[in-house]
């Protein structure tokens, strides 16, 4: 199936001085520009094509990779407005996404940066952003189990904490208390599930909570140790950031973490870092 507004494998079924023409089913041959390819291609070959229309509403293929594709968010420069609405680059050389008037929460000016979910528009077939996410999310009941691993994108900051998209369906909220790491809008990553309440609304962690975060996080520590030849200089002593480039974790995990692996004599703790036990 071939999905305008995203990367699809499509056939090369000739070539000509200004580029090569791709078998793109009921859409029929679409042009690659021999200036959108890194190496010579071959007829016959397939290549990996984002599909979108041009200005004149002609389509087209290109070898670059948008920021986001039809059905997904990325974080996009404005790079201009008009009575139309604003412009932002979505990786497209040849052609920036337009953000309608219709679709903007909020006023934009050139040269902002703004997450941007990317659909095809009904009515007209373009390809076009939304910074509405509301009308998109929360549609459906959420059925998550806590400690449950999801992918979310932050989506925006408050005095609470961060707002986050969870698998592009819902939205969730990573609280103050729970914000550890660098988190900046347009950010993937995983999280878990720390709470589903009754009307629906989503609590998320950045790390398993319970026992078996500290089990998980054990098992990394543990293995990195064997890695390192039984000794690692990082402790309870520590900076939160120099724990968290090396484990991802919060520095008040990390205690708790080697505080039940010296319970259980896998590990003696130093004064500059931690060493497995003979045993070990």
């Amino acid at each position: 199936m071939i999905n305008v507004g995203q990367i699809n494998h499509l056939k090369i079924d000739r070539q000509t001085d200004f580029g090569y023409f791709l078998d793109a089913a009921d859409y029929g041959s679409v042009l690659l520009p021999k200036n959108l390819v890194k190496t010579p291609l071959k007829v016959g070959e397939s290549v990996d094509a984002m599909l979108y229309f041009d200005s004149d509403n002609q389509l087209c293929a290109t070898c670059e990779e948008p920021i986001a594709q039809v059905g997904q968010w990325g974080l996009m420069k404005v790079v201009g407005v008009n009575a139309t609405g604003a412009f932002v680059d979505w990786g497209i050389k040849a052609k920036d996404l337009l953000i309608p008037f219709s679709e903007q929460r909020r006023r934009f000016a050139e040269g902002q940066t703004v997450l941007v979910y990317v659909y095809t528009d009904k009515a007209s077939g373009r390809i076009v952003g939304t910074t509405k996410f509301n009308k998109l999310l929360d549609k459906t009941p959420a059925t998550y189990e806590n400690n449950q691993k999801v992918s979310i994108v932050i989506a925006e900051k408050s005095d609470l904490g961060y707002k986050a998209i969870v698998e592009g369906t819902h939205w969730g909220m990573i609280f103050t208390s729970d914000v550890f790491g660098k988190l900046f809008i347009g950010k993937t990553l995983s999280a878990y599930i720390k709470d589903v309440r009754d009307d629906g609304k989503i609590t998320l962690s950045l790390q398993k909570m319970g026992v078996a975060k500290f089990d998980e996080l054990s098992e990394r520590i543990l293995d990195l140790l064997n890695k390192k030849d039984g000794y690692l200089p990082i402790s309870d002593k520590s900076s939160p950031e120099a724990i968290f480039d090396l484990f991802r974790t919060s520095k008040g995990t990390f205690k708790k973490s080697i505080g039940t692996l010296y319970k259980a004599r896998k590990i003696t703790i130093e004064r500059d870092g931690i060493r497995l036990t003979d045993s070990e």
